[in-house]
């Protein structure tokens, strides 16, 4: 069989060795056609008809079907295969299949080009492919901005990428100025400061090294010093050239795949100091309706591996006798995979209308995982611990039980996406493959979806969900039910699929928190957040403290990551440490670890089994502190999370958000307000015995010493393993200092860092 697929998958970062690229060849390049065939045939033709011509060229074989990296935008190094989920976004390359390609002439703009692959026993179908250029014609751009913001959008820069019939992208350029930062476009792994990058707006689920990739995009920035921002009102996917090729503008491409006749796009722009930016932006793209419960700012711990009732307990039991509270359980190996409703190991009647269960439907064998899941949440909650269960938003195929009927009703009744031929659009990638994506647009579907769910907050009395897996959905092409494509709702997906999980939670009478990893354009307004897959390693954690910045700067106020990450071997005590101090200073405070198929020794990330693992017993007593400190906490978090609601400025923020005329922050980009009043300075290399900090003017009281310094100026600040520089404001020096004595009442020896370790 010959495969051609013109767009590919949809990948946003592969070109597949069987699509065409570009897709919009311009009139100044050619452009490649490439298919794919089994090993065993011996010649490929393309069959070409131009103005009433027909010609056959031969193909050229490829010695390997494999796909490449773009060049333009969000190329990351390869990254190792050591978990489970390192292959799931890896491209669709079948055993045995080779490659072979044409490479055409360019053609005219409007001209078209009717195309197909023979061999001497198959053929395509025809396609076609009509030549685009940038014209000043296509669409309307409409800008909304202040007086003193609108000349920064360059008229003559305002261009449409059509064939004569269709558009399909649009470019701007915004004029930059030198000394200007650019701070945003959601969460950024790479950096905090984004002038002089490449990135783009893709929702994508890049396992570890995400580099310029995102789970959480935005097409929105704060300039920081030029006193404005931008935010493109849009879905689709945008391009951004900040001060890369040119210094002085800030160049956007946007793409409107697949093509429209009349097209309107909108820029907003606002006006001010940082601040006033993100609260512009979040008074037009949401914020949360009230502040979250006081309980997510407390500790919450989850692994992987932790796949039945007595695990969780014992955990729960290990971190009491620990004397580490814990204010959340996040289970994730709870359900049985195929139905993401049922605990595993239940017994009941299936439905064969897909219609929901309740509790009393389902029995819980003794001598099962889960034999008493209602009894494991209230014990859980009588020791002041809420849970969260494990979500995605896909229904698995099967052939029996409960997911079958599930799925033949999401096809009876058209709950999933589709393709563009309207076949259900089946998930790519290694992780649950090949699985039906629910249609977040359908109302009817949502609420089927919900209801089937509903059992778990108002029987068995779950606090809240980990709506993880938002990214799944590929291609322009794809069909949902409010008549849009996938070029424009692609993105828009799992703040949907986040937004209907609150709106469950509250109908059901709860305060609505979920966790995600995924988002876009709104998802501020459906905490919490985190920031995926990490592995163990300093420059993760760096990317972390980036990613968690840069985030907030887009008001994703209530974020975590993995601390210490996730992924692989264990890490240094020195790094789970150093980790935990700023995980125990963020908005929340969260371990986690991966799935490693139950071998030992564990890999899972509490305290103890990094403690014992390592040799290293102090971890334990260190990340005890963290956690009492933490627990101090919990008022003034609440206080300022609430204060960020209504003021617009994150509870974790940068520096620039509160200094945007001294250049020296820039030195210090991980450094960060926690609400108004505590300053944290993250130690994130290895060995350091005392660290540099930059005190923003007025005064600041060392937390640990309570000396009180001048800010406007650089300081150097002893550290130990068991604490990283924090300030508190003077005002509120009496009021805070205090949370950070006595948190061991034991004596502590004194701490070195050697090789990674505590001796």
């Amino acid at each position: 069989m010959i495969r051609h697929v013109p767009s590919g998958r949809g990948h946003p970062y592969l070109v597949e060795p069987d699509q065409r690229f570009p897709l919009r060849p311009l009139t100044s390049a050619g452009f490649t056609l490439g298919a794919t065939t089994s090993a065993d045939v011996r010649g490929v033709q393309v069959e070409l008809e131009q103005a009433g011509t027909l010609r056959t060229v031969p193909a050229v074989r490829s010695v390997q079907a494999a796909p490449r990296e773009r060049t333009d935008y969000g190329v990351v190094a390869p990254r190792a295969s050591d978990g489970h989920l390192a292959d799931l976004v890896t491209p669709s390359t079948d055993d045995g299949r080779v490659a072979w390609s044409l490479a055409h002439e360019p053609i005219s703009a409007g001209d078209l080009v009717r195309y197909r692959f023979v061999s001497e026993s198959d053929a395509t179908p025809w396609f076609q492919v009509i030549g685009c250029e940038w014209m000043r014609e296509g669409g309307r751009l409409a800008i909304d901005a202040p007086a003193s913001s609108a000349e920064r959008v360059v008229p003559e820069s305002i261009l449409w990428l059509g064939d004569g019939t269709e558009t399909y992208g649009c470019r701007f350029a915004i004029r930059l100025d030198d000394g200007e930062r650019v701070v945003g476009f959601g969460e950024r792994f790479n950096g905090l400061d984004q002038r002089g990058k490449l990135l783009d707006t893709s929702v994508f689920d890049q396992y570890k090294g995400q580099g310029a990739r995102s789970y959480l995009p935005m097409p929105f920035a704060i300039v920081v010093g030029g006193g404005f921002g931008f935010h493109l009102d849009t879905g689709y996917r945008a391009r951004f050239d900040i001060a890369k090729s040119d210094p002085q503008l800030i160049q956007v491409e946007v793409e409107l795949e697949p093509g429209a006749r009349e097209v309107d796009l909108r820029l907003n722009l606002f006006a001010g100091a940082p601040a006033d930016v993100l609260q512009g932006f979040l008074a037009r793209t949401g914020r949360p309706a009230e502040p979250p419960p006081e309980w997510i700012y407390r500790l919450w711990m989850s692994g992987n591996e932790w796949n039945s009732q007595a695990r969780v307990l014992a955990e729960i039991e290990r971190s009491e006798e620990e004397g580490i509270p814990v204010g959340a359980v996040v289970i994730e190996a709870w359900s049985d995979e195929e139905t993401f409703v049922a605990f595993n190991g239940a017994e009941y009647e299936p439905h064969p209308d897909g219609s929901a269960h309740c509790l009393d439907d389902f029995s819980f064998p003794a001598d099962g995982a889960w034999p008493d899941p209602k009894g494991m949440v209230d014990q859980l909650h009588a020791k002041g611990i809420k849970v969260l269960l494990w979500q995605i938003p896909l229904a698995k195929r099967a052939d029996s039980g409960q997911a079958a009927h599930d799925i033949k009703t999401i096809l009876a009744r058209s709950y999933c996406v589709t393709d563009e031929d309207g076949a259900p659009y089946g998930n790519p990638g290694g992780w649950f493959n090949d699985d039906l994506l629910i249609d977040f647009t359908n109302p009817e579907a949502v609420d089927w979806w919900l209801a089937k769910r509903r059992y778990l907050i108002e029987e068995v009395g779950v606090d809240g969900f980990k709506t993880d897996g938002g990214e799944h959905a590929w291609s322009s092409e794809l069909r949902y039910a409010d008549g849009s494509r996938g070029g424009e709702t692609n993105n828009r997906l799992p703040v949907l699929y986040a937004k209907s999980y609150h709106a469950l939670l509250q109908s059901s009478g709860r305060p609505p928190v979920t966790f995600s990893r995924a988002g876009y354009t709104g998802s501020q307004a459906f905490p919490a957040h985190w920031a995926g897959d990490e592995e163990s390693s300093w420059d993760a954690f760096r990317a972390s403290i980036s990613a968690g910045l840069t985030a907030s700067a887009c008001g994703i106020s209530f974020w975590s990551f993995d601390l210490a990450g996730f992924s692989g071997p264990l890490p240094s005590a020195e790094l789970y440490l150093r980790s935990a101090a700023v995980a125990a200073l963020c908005p929340i405070m969260q371990y986690h670890s991966e799935y490693n198929h139950h071998r030992r020794p564990l890999r899972d990330r509490t305290p103890w089994n990094v403690a014992e693992q390592l040799g290293d017993p102090a971890v334990i007593r260190i990340f005890r502190d963290f956690v009492r400190l933490r627990e101090r906490l919990v008022p003034y978090l609440a206080e300022q999370g609430a204060r960020s609601i209504s003021t617009g400025k994150p509870l974790m923020r940068a520096l620039c958000f509160e200094i945007d005329d001294d250049d020296r922050i820039w030195d210090f980009p991980e450094q960060y307000f926690l609400g108004d009043d505590l300053l944290v300075v993250p130690v994130s290399e290895p060995g350091a015995r005392s660290w540099r900090v930059y005190l923003p003017p007025g005064q600041w009281a060392d937390v640990w010493t309570g000396e009180v310094l001048e800010g406007a100026d650089i300081v150097e600040r002893d550290i130990s393993l068991d604490r990283i520089p924090v300030f508190v404001t003077a005002a509120r020096a009496k009021a805070l200092s205090p949370l950070f004595e006595n948190l061991d009442e034991r004596e502590c020896a004194p701490q070195s860092v050697e090789s990674g370790g505590i001796r």
